[in-house]
């Protein structure tokens, strides 16, 4: 029998919301109020997210001067090193039960590199990873440039946090950091990345569209999109 994946699209949504919305959708499908594995679709207003291996020199701004120019800035409890959400970007956080998996984080990582790669891959634009860093990345003879970057964490082997998949956003946030605390590193976009290559600019809508049947595919889920979003209790 196939399991599904449930399909969540909560738009533009302030960072402290979806945190809180991811929270419950933990709590549920540890549970069991949570049937299936649930893909959570976001866009966030500016925001820098520090992970349990955030160097402080990795912030080139302190948070308070962040905060003055309406970028919020919250330390996290996923994995990695400093992240920048802002909107155009596509981030999805899935809360998935690896148990019915493979209760394997590294492997679990390489599934939603993948996921992203495959759904890149059929609007028709080439992606990959890099050997010794997490992420997609575009590489090509000008060098390697970053498309989405990725920080997750498990409680009972269910998964949240996710990935952030640079579409269409400026890239301006990523400014007051050192992205993922790699030196040197350069953030690209989807919409860049085509218009460079001279491909059609595929729209929003049309990459989101792309990375859930990737997502899909990948896990052997069918999508199920939940359009009227879901009810999930505060664990109270």
């Amino acid at each position: 029998m196939t399991q599904s994946l449930f399909v969540v699209d909560l738009g533009l949504c302030p960072y402290d919301d979806a945190w809180a919305y991811q929270k419950r959708a933990l709590a549920a499908r540890i549970s069991g109020e949570l049937s299936e594995d649930l893909l959570i679709l976001v866009q966030h207003p500016p925001v820098v997210t520090l992970g349990r291996r955030t160097k402080p020199d990795h912030l080139l701004a302190s948070a308070e001067s962040l905060e003055a120019r309406g970028i919020q800035v919250r330390e996290v409890e996923r994995g990695g090193d400093v992240t920048v959400h802002e909107p155009g970007q596509l981030v999805a956080y899935p809360i998935v039960d690896l148990k019915r998996h493979k209760q394997d984080l590294h492997w679990y990582l390489r599934q939603v590199e993948e996921s992203i790669i495959r759904g890149l891959a059929a609007l028709g634009l080439a992606s990959t990873r890099v050997d010794g860093l997490t992420g997609v990345w575009r590489v090509d003879e000008r060098g390697q440039r970053k498309l989405a970057s990725i920080g997750v964490h498990a409680r009972d082997w269910v998964t949240w946090h996710g990935v952030a998949l640079n579409v269409s956003n400026s890239l301006a946030t990523f400014d007051h950091t050192v992205p993922c605390g790699i030196d040197g590193v350069t953030m690209t976009t989807v919409t860049r990345e085509c218009e460079g290559l001279g491909l059609p600019v595929p729209t929003y809508e049309a990459v989101q569209g792309a990375v859930v049947r990737g997502f899909g595919e990948v896990f052997g889920l069918e999508v199920v999109p939940l359009a009227t979003g879901l009810s999930l209790s505060d664990g109270n």
